[in-house]
């Protein structure tokens, strides 16, 4: 038999003993802190940690031997159905499934198993190997850690101004003499879920305290997302310090909606509130969700399922006729139609209208009061809500040294969690072993007063997609990254990737357009799957090119690599026979067989170009100019590639497609429209793209 230690944000979760037979499991009784007796796995202990940590221990020693036959030597291998790759014989990647288990392997021995995920990591290793791994790093930080209990110390209902009450579990560290600081988690989707995840917080010494969002599981009140969450994230944090083993400082932590609660809590001002660790946040609802642009995400309806209720149902965004649902008009029927019951937030946000008070409501980084809160910010250049991001970097911009720390990668929503995306695949670095490690020195640090160096690591941290490198910069937008040009231009027939639409340094002096017909019956398409929950993934939209709505303008063949980094801002010049449309545009890399990959998009509806709080509906054939700004990207186009833009005015999957009429994406009445692009003499469209030197 094998002895294999399973290390949880390293902290030792429990041994296992692999080799003839039934595998043995020595589990961590978390509430006392001691290894229980060995036993032998069962079936529903295999389900635990298939969930837990992602690995499935019965399949690992079934398989050890064949593993140890196959891996072996550099280059790529099938094993068990599973593909890896390894550049030293050593470490092995594992290719195209979400929760790599990749394996560290030392004379044909497996000595390791990693699992990398987006808020921890998880790492089962032979005993004695454990430096060969990132467990050498959390050894080097925490020497002679003193481990917790976890004593649930009650379910409460924590009253907010208006007399709702939230339901709140609290966490403690048996035993500890001390007040200690609290790590608050507020969540729609069940205080109950993955609650493991939030015990290595405990054991390391701090309260955790697990909120029910209001309307939410066993919380009372309304269900209205995003709403009610600047004042209940107030009173919470006050409900805290008063609390009689609370030191009055708390930090929080989470990602999507978690991490949006986040934000709006800081917007409170509340001075209790004392660190964040913001990952893959919502932002405001015009630049973010739901409303992105002015037009209406459609692409965020699984998520809208799956909360429709009172409790999670992710099984409701599992669907085969997201087809029917999508064309379902007018929209404010389509809860009803589409899931027999009525989903009154839902039907709330369809409601037609420009930004007013209740969105106003919605919005953290308009209601912030500028309290400087030591955020660490994580996301990924294809995650859905990266715009959020892009505001809270906004936000943090000005911070002082040591009080933000960002981390860039190459990940979608679900973050650090996959080497291959979609028409994308990435180096062996693209996922990072050490996020909890630097999850747990910020909280130390900002929360402890612990002086662990964090706050003197590089303030942002990104990897370049094409490089398959991490780099580092003081700042985000990146100081040293200068503003280029790319100015639009064609011979009037830039439809489709085989047009004359062309993106060039020099700015055209002969003023010129291309048209297409955009009919909101037959609209183009953003490639997702509805069921995976992802948006922004980079999709290969080599065929979609071809259709003649839309507008395609490229540069010449890159003779030499150029490296974007940033956001793109395109300053467009367009006009249409219609009210009102949308202009959505999508930024792509093509290869050297013109395999066509989006990276970045942005969207705007027309009748919101001067601000979201008022409609100035087109005049017909009016020139206008539009400013868009696209999603977040570093990413080096080779030598050979080419850069393109493409224009066009809807984007089923992503968007309700535009009626072509002053009631928006909510008519059941369409039209039409020709939409034109103007480019050269008075009307420069161009993108301007910042440019690593």
């Amino acid at each position: 038999m094998r002895n294999f230690d399973l290390y949880v944000s390293g902290i030792l979760y429990g041994r296992l003993r692999l080799g003839d037979g039934t595998p043995q499991i020595q589990k961590l009784d978390v509430h006392t802190g001691a290894l229980l007796n060995w036993q032998d796995l069962t079936d529903q202990d295999r389900d635990f940690y298939r969930s837990f940590v992602k690995m499935d221990f019965a399949a690992l020693a079934r398989d050890l031997p064949l593993y140890e036959q196959t891996l072996q030597g550099p280059g790529d291998r099938t094993v068990c159905g599973e593909r890896y790759t390894s550049e030293d014989g050593h470490n092995y990647r594992q290719r195209d499934v979400k929760f790599p288990n990749n394996k560290l392997v030392e004379d044909g021995r497996l000595i390791a198993v990693i699992c990398p995920a987006r808020e921890m990591v998880c790492v089962l290793v032979e005993e004695g190997q454990e430096d060969r791994t990132i467990l050498r790093r959390w050894r080097q930080t925490w020497p002679d850690e003193p481990l917790w209990p976890v004593v649930h110390a009650g379910t409460f209902a924590v009253s907010m101004r208006d007399g709702v009450h939230l339901s709140t579990d609290v966490y403690l560290p048996g035993g500890c003499p001390d007040t200690v600081p609290a790590v608050l988690v507020r969540t729609p989707y069940g205080k109950e879920d993955g609650r493991e995840v939030y015990y290595r917080y405990v054991q390391r010494g701090y309260a955790v305290v697990v909120q029910d969002v209001r309307g939410r599981n066993e919380s009372e009140g309304e269900w209205l997302p995003n709403y009610y969450e600047v004042e209940d994230g107030d009173d919470t944090l006050n409900w805290i310090a008063a609390q009689d083993w609370s030191s009055g400082k708390v930090g929080m932590v989470g990602g999507s909606y978690l991490g949006y609660v986040q934000w709006a809590a800081a917007a409170s001002g509340n001075p209790h509130l004392k660190a964040l660790i913001s990952v893959v946040c919502a932002g405001s609802p015009f630049v973010d969700l739901p409303r992105r642009g002015g037009s209406f995400t459609s692409g965020m309806l699984a998520w809208a399922f799956a909360v429709s209720q009172k409790k999670f149902h992710p099984e409701l965004m599992e669907r085969d006729d997201w087809e029917e649902v999508l064309n379902i008009r007018p929209l404010t029927d389509l809860p009803r139609k589409a899931l027999g019951y009525d989903v009154p937030f839902l039907t709330k946000w369809l409601e037609p209208g420009d930004y007013n008070d209740f969105w106003r409501r919605s919005n953290w980084r308009e209601r912030s009061q500028g309290a400087v809160i030591p955020a660490l910010i994580q996301s990924g250049w294809f995650d859905d809500n990266g715009m959020g991001t892009t505001e809270a970097l906004e936000i943090a911009h000005n911070f002082p040294p040591g009080s933000r720390k960002v981390i860039l990668g190459p990940w979608q929503h679900s973050g650090n969690s996959r080497y291959d995306l979609h028409a994308l695949s990435f180096g062996p670095e693209a996922l990072r072993f050490d996020l909890d490690l630097l999850y747990f020195q910020w909280f130390e640090h900002h929360l402890k007063g612990v002086d662990n160096g964090i706050d003197r690591t590089a303030p942002v941290e990104y990897y370049t997609v094409g490089q398959e490198q991490w780099k580092t910069a003081e700042n985000w937008p990146l100081p040293q990254a200068r503003p280029a040009s790319l100015y639009l231009d064609s011979d009037g027939h830039a439809n489709t990737s085989a047009g004359d639409g062309r993106l060039t340094l020099e700015r055209p002096d002969t003023e010129s357009r291309d048209q297409y017909i955009y009919d909101p019956e037959h609209p183009s398409l953003h490639i997702i799957d509805m069921s995976e929950n992802e948006i922004e993934v980079p999709e290969d939209y080599t065929r979609e090119e071809q259709r003649p709505d839309l507008l395609c303008y490229t540069t010449d063949v890159l003779t030499r690599d150029l490296v974007i980094t940033g956001d793109i801002e395109a300053e467009l010049y367009i006009s249409s026979d219609a009210p009102d449309t949308d202009f959505i545009l999508r930024v792509t890399d093509v290869d050297e067989n013109g395999r066509s990959v989006k990276l970045a998009d942005g969207v705007l509806s027309a009748r919101y170009r001067n601000g979201f709080d008022h409609a100035e509906f087109l005049e017909q054939d009016q020139v206008v100019r539009l400013k868009i700004r696209t999603t977040k990207l570093s990413h080096c186009f080779r030598a050979g590639h080419r850069l393109r833009v493409t224009v066009t005015s809807s984007a089923k999957n992503f968007l309700f497609p535009h009626s072509n009429t002053r009631e928006n994406y909510n008519s059941s009445r369409t039209v039409a429209a020709r939409n034109a692009l103007w480019h050269g003499g008075r009307y420069a469209s161009r993108l301007v793209v910042p440019v690593e030197p």
